[in-house]
Order: structure tokens, then C-alpha cells, then sequence
């Protein structure tokens, strides 16, 4: 048996809990996100889990907790910082009250799988986030390809996503806003997330330069990062139930209220990941 890497993979582990902690204690102070535990749909919660576990899979190639490439490791990882994830959310659940015996065990389930899907995703970063610089440099090289980007893009729309669809303010901000706005929302999300690719010299610039200019970026990737980040906003509206009974233009307005942040996470995506 190795000591050391058993060593370091503890350490990882330990640093798994400190990145689920800071990814996912928002959510898991949010009473929306109690609500939404055990009442959606369970068999879109059960989608929602079970869509996030390639996302997980992939986060476990592109950052995870050591520096392998085999797949067996990678689920294993992946496996690893789920168990984290639900076992902070029961735990930190049960200290706030959210969680009491008196409750059912499907709203029990339903809580804590929900929470547990930030925790793993911050738990997979966590090396990144405090400072594990060998193992973030193994991983660089295969974020440069244009699938890599595509995903890191995806990781970062659905962390912002996630983080602000269970509240209520996504949809009172849609029914306040009229079509012009809508319209004009749209316009700033790829503008921003535009200069933020472009110009503000994150990481990964340089390539996507490469790709021919300022348009050819655009093209490349502020378009398709947008088209993202609008699809992971549907899809985490719709299992979070907050489309149900709307009309289409109130459906594009909420999609797009909600596709503003993730815009910016999708953007943004290369400081995280």
C-alpha cells in the first residue's frame, strides 16, 4: 500500500469538503431549494441527478481530485465527490433544521440529493479553487481543445444556473419586463459575455483569438457559449417546475431573465475551472 498517495488522496478528499462547502452553502441556506426538495416532480429530480452525473464525469477529468486519465478513476472520483456532496447536505441540512425526522423520507431524499449536486461539483474543484497548482497545470492541456471549452463553458452557465433558479425573482423579474427589454437583455448577455471572452484576458485567451478575431470569437465561442447557456437555463427552469403554466413569450422571458447570469458563469467559466 502506498502511505503517500493515500496521504495525498486524503488531503484531496479534505479539500473536497472545503470546495463543496463553498459551492454549495448558498443553496443550502436557500428556503426555496427546501421547497423544491420534495416539491418537484420526483421524476424530474431524479433527471436533474442523473443529467449531472456526465457533467460530474467530465469535471472529474478536467479538474478532479489527482491527476489521472483512466476512466475507472475518473467514476471513481466522480463517485467519491457525490458521497461528499450528499453527506454535507445531510449534515449541514440536519444543523439548520431542514432536515427532522418527523419528515418524510422522499422530502428527506429529495433535499438532500438537490443540494448535493453543487456540493460534488464544488468538491471536483476544489484543487483548483485552494491553490492545487501541479494538478491544475496537469489538466490544462486538456481543456484547450474546442470540446473542452465547450464543456467548461457548460460548467460554469449551469453553477450559476443552478444557484439562482430555485428563487422566486427569476420569474418576477420576467413578468416585469416587456419585449423591448427582453430583447435588450439579450443583447447585453452576449455583449458582456462577448468583451469578458474577448478582452479581459482570462485564461485561454490566446486560443480563442486564434480562432479569427473578434468575429471569428464571437462565432466560435460568444454564440455558442450563449446557445449553452440558454438550453441548461430551460432545462434547470423546467425541472425546477417554474415554467409550468406559462405562456411561450412569458417561457422565452424567464428562459432569458435566467440565461443573463449563466451567460456570465459560461464566460467566466476558465477562472473556476
Amino acid at each position: 500500500m502506498n502511505l503517500a498517495a493515500n496521504r495525498n488522496y486524503a488531503r484531496a478528499l479534505g479539500l473536497g469538503f472545503g470546495g463543496a462547502l463553498l459551492f454549495a452553502l448558498p443553496l443550502l441556506m436557500t428556503m426555496e431549494m427546501w421547497r423544491l426538495g420534495f416539491a418537484m416532480e420526483q421524476g424530474r429530480l431524479l433527471g436533474l441527478v442523473l443529467a449531472s452525473l456526465p457533467m460530474l464525469l467530465g469535471l472529474s477529468y478536467f479538474a478532479g481530485f489527482e491527476p489521472t486519465f483512466r476512466l475507472k478513476d475518473e467514476i471513481l472520483d466522480m463517485l467519491a465527490a457525490l458521497g461528499i456532496g450528499l453527506l454535507l447536505s445531510a449534515v449541514v441540512l440536519s444543523l439548520f433544521g431542514a432536515l427532522r425526522l418527523e419528515h418524510a423520507p422522499l422530502e428527506t431524499t429529495g433535499k438532500i440529493a438537490l443540494c448535493a449536486i453543487p456540493g460534488a461539483m464544488g468538491a471536483l474543484l476544489a484543487g483548483k479553487q485552494f491553490g492545487d497548482s501541479d494538478l491544475a497545470r496537469t489538466r490544462t492541456k486538456a481543456r484547450t481543445a474546442y470540446g473542452g471549452e465547450l464543456f467548461t463553458v457548460a460548467v460554469g452557465a449551469l453553477f450559476l444556473a443552478f444557484n439562482i433558479a430555485p428563487t422566486e425573482e427569476v420569474s418576477q423579474i420576467a413578468r416585469q419586463m416587456g419585449p423591448i427589454r427582453c430583447l435588450l437583455l439579450l443583447m447585453v448577455s452576449l455583449l458582456l459575455s462577448h468583451v469578458m471572452v474577448y478582452e479581459l484576458g482570462f485564461p485561454g485567451q490566446d486560443v480563442r483569438r486564434g480562432s479569427g478575431g473578434f468575429a471569428g470569437t464571437f462565432v466560435f465561442f460568444t454564440a455558442p457559449a450563449y446557445a449553452i447557456s440558454f438550453a441548461i437555463s430551460a432545462y434547470t427552469l423546467w425541472s425546477f417546475g417554474r415554467l409550468d403554466g406559462l405562456a411561450v413569450t412569458e417561457i422565452n422571458a424567464t428562459v432569458l431573465v435566467l440565461a443573463f447570469p449563466a451567460a456570465i458563469g459560461a464566460a467566466t467559466a476558465r477562472l473556476v475551472i
